[in-house]
């Protein structure tokens, strides 16, 4: 009976000497996973800065001169906007100028800074059927839709889809949404030039993520640059912090770093440093 006495005390001691080491793990891991969330900041933007290869350029040497981890959600410029505006990120990178003033009169943003451009280009198969080559955006448009040459359009409010959107209506045509040679995506940039190459139709995408495509396409890329140049064509990124009048738990003052960051020198001076096959993707345009 004593025995048993003995070896029930044993247990019991054991017992609580377990659950106060595996307690205080759980406590340390708790705290540990809480005091990681307060470092990390939250960022929507585009599919352009995420597939070109851009952020993973960038972060990295951001996180080190700060400690402070950036994670990212690529989708459209509008889902963006719409992540910050429901307080799910802490600030936003992305590529529609109207948009984002928009977002920024309403209340959802601050601190629009300009970070850096590209341009928009029209591609499709080197056969040109549409005969756009060398022409203006109007026309190479009319020209398309004349033809009924397949275009796939992103169709998903990117800031790409917005300002393809815009071009039709600036060149007096309709917005082609019901026409059966008119496809809408509904997915990211590469994801729709890969689509056009399939159809060997036409589609509108900013440089970078043409340069990305170019990189791991065949030697004789299924798509080339058929139209560029337009001063319309211009592409501007800009950075916004979500505004913590709205959003009482965003991360602004990291955001903010972050913003200064980028427009800053070091920033700059990686954005126009970031290159594929020889060829710049972005250029610094941030005014400090």
């Amino acid at each position: 009976m004593k025995k048993k006495w003995v070896l029930s005390k044993i247990v019991f001691i054991l017992a609580i000497a377990i659950t106060y080491q595996y307690g205080s793990l759980f406590l340390t891991a708790k705290n540990s996973s809480a005091a990681e969330a307060e470092e990390t900041l939250l960022m929507a933007t585009t599919t352009s800065t995420d597939n070109t290869g851009l952020l993973d350029f960038l972060l990295p040497a951001f996180t080190g001169e700060t400690g402070t981890e950036v994670r990212w959600t690529a989708t459209g410029t509008g889902k963006a906007l719409k992540l910050g505006e429901n307080c799910d990120v802490d600030v936003l990178l992305v590529h529609a100028p109207q948009a984002e003033i928009v977002f920024v009169n309403q209340g959802f943003g601050v601190g629009r800074q300009e970070i850096m451009y590209n341009d928009f280009v029209l591609i499709g198969p080197p056969e040109d059927p549409a005969g756009i080559k060398g022409k203006d955006v109007a026309a190479a448009l009319m020209a398309i839709r004349s033809t009924d040459s397949p275009f796939v359009s992103r169709g998903d409010n990117s800031g790409t889809h917005k300002k393809e959107l815009a071009l039709w209506k600036d060149a007096d045509l309709p917005i082609p949404e019901k026409e059966q040679w008119y496809r809408q995506s509904g997915q990211g940039m590469l994801a729709t030039i890969n689509i056009a190459a399939e159809l060997k139709g036409y589609t509108m995408t900013d440089r970078g993520t043409y340069i990305k495509y170019e990189s791991v396409a065949d030697p004789n890329p299924a798509l080339v640059i058929l139209v560029e140049g337009d001063d319309v064509l211009l592409n501007q990124y800009s950075i916004l912090t979500v505004n913590p009048k709205h959003c009482p738990s965003v991360k602004y003052e990291k955001a903010q770093i972050l913003s200064g960051w980028l427009a800053g020198e070091n920033g700059q001076r990686m954005i126009g440093d970031f290159r594929l096959m020889e060829k710049q993707l972005f250029t610094p345009n941030a005014v400090r």
